[in-house]
């Protein structure tokens, strides 16, 4: 086991740049939902890299063949999460990337920010630091509650939220959090491997999704981000 790199005492920020960040989120939120809906956009966009990159050319490739099929999607949901440094030079906030799949430490992140004021509390005034001036820190919630909400969307009480996660998983502690679905939210959760998903899945006619019999409603992936993810076509 590895213990997942932490700073043990929060870092200085300025909160101007804070708030900028979070009026930010709903506005990149939507930026990418549009974007993800504009199938030309993103096959123009993408063509250069496509020439030079087989991972990418594979996936615009599956993707043509889904724009071919003409099917749309009335129920979307995106777990984002965008990360920022701040320029030593101009002391501008920078966006450093979106991430779109595999949004991680929701759960970990949670836990540091209640470490860092627990710490505060006690080691605070000694520290020159307040635990009252740490932001809240929401993301396992709100992840929760967004999963369940598209669960609710798809409207099939005996269906599941599937988490897609790699054969090795490193990173299974931060996935904990998702038992909020069952305990909160009365949904169930199943993970599944790639090589699981290929070998228990079905697609039913109607486009009801079966992994092992059971009804997908909505899928939080943890994995099939890089070319590692497929070793084989299956």
């Amino acid at each position: 086991m590895v213990h997942a790199p932490i700073a043990l005492l929060p870092t200085s920020f300025p909160e101007s740049h804070w708030k900028q960040a979070c009026e930010l989120a709903p506005i990149f939120n939507e930026l990418i939902d549009r974007v993800s809906l504009d199938g030309k956009f993103l096959q123009d966009s993408l063509a250069r890299t496509k020439k030079v990159d087989a991972f990418t050319s594979r996936l615009l490739d599956i993707h043509s063949k889904i724009l071919e099929m003409n099917k749309k999607e009335e129920i979307r949901l995106g777990l984002h999460r965008s990360d920022y440094m701040l320029d030593e030079k101009t002391k501008l906030l920078l966006q450093i990337e979106f991430n779109t799949i595999s949004s991680s430490f929701a759960g970990l992140g949670c836990l540091v920010t209640d470490l860092h004021r627990t710490l505060l509390n006690d080691y605070g005034e000694d520290l020159g630091l307040d635990s009252k001036r740490i932001p809240g820190n929401t993301a396992t919630g709100q992840f929760a509650e967004a999963l369940a909400k598209a669960w609710t969307e798809y409207n099939n009480p005996r269906a599941v939220a599937m988490i897609v996660v790699q054969t090795e998983e490193r990173n299974m502690y931060d996935q904990h959090w998702l038992c909020t679905l069952g305990i909160t939210y009365n949904v169930r959760t199943i993970r599944k491997t790639l090589a699981e998903i290929d070998s228990e899945g079905q697609l039913l006619p109607d486009g009801t999704f079966l992994v092992g019999g059971q009804a997908v409603a909505v899928v939080y992936f943890r994995a099939g981000y890089a070319p590692t993810d497929y070793p084989s076509e299956s």
